[in-house]
């Protein structure tokens, strides 16, 4: 068994209860690649009533992005773009877009946390609701960006019969990308 703290509230601990914490927790950040990996695999199967399944989608998208020459933290973004299905039914770009945001730019934050609105443009219309609703970010300067992504990226990958790329082909990425933090929520860099 590990070390514990020893503390039963943060107001009584001390610089050795953070030793031992500390050191569990970068143990614990480690596996962070290893556990997003998992967690896409969670997808497999979950078709949600479209013509191929959660991960499959996610996958294309970070296919064609790689095949379109985007570089690698897009990729990634376009592979978790979706991940958040799961735990965030109701609002899962924002769940993606917490879990890249220590990895990646503000620009590409900036557009998994909107895709959601910005990909209503080709489907909104059916549900009764406003498929403009990404207007209300006309002006934004990531707005063209994310645009972008949800026309060639995500709205077009939904086709079974694309030869798409399996997870173990973006493994390496997300284990180069999501090891160490570009961004610090903590030391005022995020």
């Amino acid at each position: 068994m590990n070390a514990r703290a020893s503390f039963h509230a943060m107001t009584d601990s001390t610089a050795a209860d953070y030793e031992i914490i500390v050191s569990e927790t970068i143990e614990h950040m480690a596996g962070l690649p290893e556990r997003i990996l998992a967690h896409l695999r969670l997808l497999s199967g979950d078709h949600g009533g479209f013509a191929v399944d959660r991960l499959t989608h996610c996958l294309q998208a970070a296919t064609r992005a790689q095949r379109a020459g985007k570089d690698d933290e897009y990729v990634l973004c376009a592979l978790i773009h979706d991940i958040g299905d799961t735990l965030g039914s109701f609002n899962h770009a924002d769940v993606a877009a917490a879990v890249l945001k220590p990895f990646v730019s503000e620009r590409n934050h900036w557009m998994v946390a909107n895709h959601d609105v910005f990909q209503g443009r080709y489907f909104f219309h059916h549900l009764g609701l406003d498929p403009e609703l990404r207007e209300r970010f006309r002006g934004h300067e990531h707005f063209e960006h994310t645009v972008e992504f949800c026309h060639e990226f995500d709205q077009t990958s939904f086709d079974p019969g694309y030869d798409t790329l399996p997870l173990e082909h973006f493994a390496p990425l997300v284990r180069e990308l999501m090891n160490q933090p570009r961004r610090s929520l903590y030391l005022g860099s995020g």
